[in-house]
C-alpha cells in the first residue's frame, strides 16, 4: 500500500499513533520524489532511467505536447515484479494507482470521469471486471467522489472511500486477489496546503491511521500480510514560487500565440519549454545549440539549487529519452510554477480551473478556491508544502510475515517480488 506524503520523520514522530502492524523504518527517497515515478519504480523495481516515468507528466516530443496524469500502463516500460507470480496462477489487484489502465493485473479500479461537451463532468470510475466498481459502491454505500480526490474540496474522504473499498474486496472470497496494490492519497492535501508541521498535519495523520486500521482489520481477518510505504516527504515552503517559463519567454525562447488576448503556448515554434512538477522542472530544448545559453540562464536564477545536464541525469537515475535536455532542482523549500505570463489578462482560460490534463505542469493552487466563485486560486503564496527533491527519507512498515531489510524503493520492490515467488 502506497501512502502519499508518508515521510519517516512524520510517521516515526513520538506523538504519531502507533500502527498495529509494527514500527516504521526509513526508506531512502526516490528521485524525483513524485507519485508516478515512485509507483512505476515499485511495480518494476527499476529507476526512471529504465521505466520512463520521469515525472507525473510526460512531454511528447512528436506531439509537442505535455500531458499530465495519463493513465495508460503502456507509459511504464519494463517487466513487472508480479509477472512470474501471475504466470504461476497468482492474481493481482490494483486500486487507484496511476497508469493502471490496461495493466497486466486481474483487477483494476481507477477514477475515469466523463467530461461533457457542454461543460461539467460525469463522475465515474473504470473497473475491471466491469461490474466491480458498482459492487464496491454498494459495499461502501456511496460512489467515489472525484471532488474529494482532487481540488479545493479534496480531503480524507477520498482515502476513506478507497480504504473501505479495498477492505470490502479483501473480505470477499470470490473477488479478492492474492496480491493487492492500493493507494491512499489524502495525507498529501493538507500537507501541501499547510505544510508538514502543525495541527493540520496531525489531524490528517490521525485520519490516515484510522484508515490504516480499517485496512489492517480486513487484511488480518482474510489472512493477508500488509506492507505500507510512503512515496515522498513534504517539506515546508520557505520562499516564492519560481517561474521558468516566464524566464524562457523573456529570453525569447518560449513562444506563445494570442487567442482573444490570452497567451496560449506555442510549443511548435518555441525553442525551449519547462514542464514543471513541484520542485523539479524538465527543460525541453529543440536545438541542442541552445543548451549552453539555456543552462546559463538558469544557473543564475535565484531559488534553483541545480541545473542538471546529461551526466547529472545519469547519476540521478533519470537519463531517459522522456527527460528534458536539462532538469532543474529547486532549493529546499522552493517550487516551480508553470505560468509563462506576467499580466493576469494573458492567462489562458484553463488557468483558473481544475484542469490537470491541459496545464503543462502540476498546479498546487488547484487545492484552493479563488475568486470569482467556482474558480481556483492564483495566489501562489498559499501553497505551504512541496516535494520532488530526494532529500528526506520516506517510511515503510509491514506485518511480521513480510520480512525485508530494504533501504530503497527498488529494494522494497524486490522484497515483494521475492516474497510472492
Amino acid at each position: 500500500m502506497q501512502v502519499a506524503a508518508l515521510a519517516h520523520d512524520l510517521a516515526a514522530a513520538p506523538d504519531t499513533p502507533t500502527w498495529r502492524g509494527g514500527s516504521f523504518h526509513a526508506l531512502a527517497p526516490t528521485f524525483p520524489a513524485l507519485t508516478c515515478p515512485v509507483q512505476a519504480g515499485m511495480r518494476t523495481a527499476t529507476p526512471p532511467s529504465q521505466h520512463g516515468m520521469i515525472a507525473n507528466g510526460l512531454f511528447f516530443r512528436n506531439l509537442r505536447k505535455a500531458m499530465f496524469w495519463e493513465q495508460s500502463s503502456r507509459l511504464i516500460e519494463g517487466p513487472r515484479i508480479w509477472d512470474a507470480f501471475r504466470a504461476r496462477g497468482g492474481t493481482v489487484g490494483m486500486l487507484f494507482w496511476q497508469q493502471s489502465l490496461g495493466e497486466t493485473v486481474d483487477i483494476v479500479v481507477s477514477p475515469q470521469p466523463v467530461h461533457r461537451h457542454g461543460g461539467g463532468m460525469i463522475e465515474s470510475c473504470y473497473s475491471s471486471p466491469s461490474d466491480l466498481y458498482s459492487w464496491l459502491c454498494a459495499q461502501v454505500g456511496a460512489p467515489f467522489r472525484l471532488a474529494r480526490y482532487w481540488g479545493p474540496l479534496a480531503d480524507h474522504h477520498s482515502s476513506g472511500w478507497i480504504a473501505q473499498a479495498t477492505a470490502s474486496l479483501l473480505r470477499d472470497t470470490e473477488r479478492r486477489p492474492d496480491l493487492c496494490f492500493t493507494y491512499l492519497p489524502a495525507l498529501d492535501y493538507d500537507l501541501q496546503r499547510h505544510g508538514p508541521d502543525g495541527p493540520a498535519a496531525q489531524r490528517a495523520l490521525q485520519k490516515l491511521f484510522e484508515q490504516l486500521d480499517v485496512l489492517y482489520a480486513a487484511a488480518d481477518g482474510a489472512g493477508y500480510e500488509m506492507l505500507i510505504y510512503g512515496d515522498y516527504a513534504i517539506e515546508n515552503v520557505r520562499g516564492d514560487a519560481i517561474f521558468p517559463n516566464r524566464i524562457l519567454r523573456s529570453a525569447g525562447l518560449f513562444a506563445s500565440k494570442d487567442v482573444r488576448g490570452m497567451a496560449y503556448p506555442d510549443l511548435h515554434a518555441g525553442r525551449a519549454f519547462a514542464m514543471v512538477d513541484h520542485a523539479i522542472a524538465h527543460i525541453y530544448v529543440q536545438d541542442t545549440a541552445d543548451l549552453p545559453r539555456v543552462a546559463a540562464i538558469f544557473e543564475g536564477t535565484a531559488g534553483i539549487d541545480r541545473v542538471c545536464g546529461a551526466a547529472d541525469l545519469a547519476d540521478l537515475g533519470v537519463a531517459h529519452t522522456n527527460s528534458g535536455e536539462l532538469v532543474l532542482i529547486a532549493e529546499s523549500g522552493r517550487w516551480f510554477a508553470y505560468p509563462w505570463w506576467q499580466d493576469p489578462r494573458e492567462a489562458p482560460d484553463f488557468d483558473r480551473h481544475i484542469d490537470i490534463h491541459n496545464k503543462p505542469g502540476y498546479d498546487p493552487c488547484e487545492l484552493f478556491f479563488g475568486w470569482p466563485p467556482l474558480t481556483v486560486s492564483r495566489k501562489m503564496g498559499r501553497v505551504r508544502g512541496t516535494h520532488g527533491r530526494a532529500n528526506h527519507p520516506t517510511a515503510w512498515a509491514a506485518t511480521p510475515g513480510f520480512v525485508s531489510e530494504a533501504g530503497t524503493l527498488e529494494g522494497l520492490a524486490c522484497s515483494v517480488r521475492d516474497w510472492i515467488s
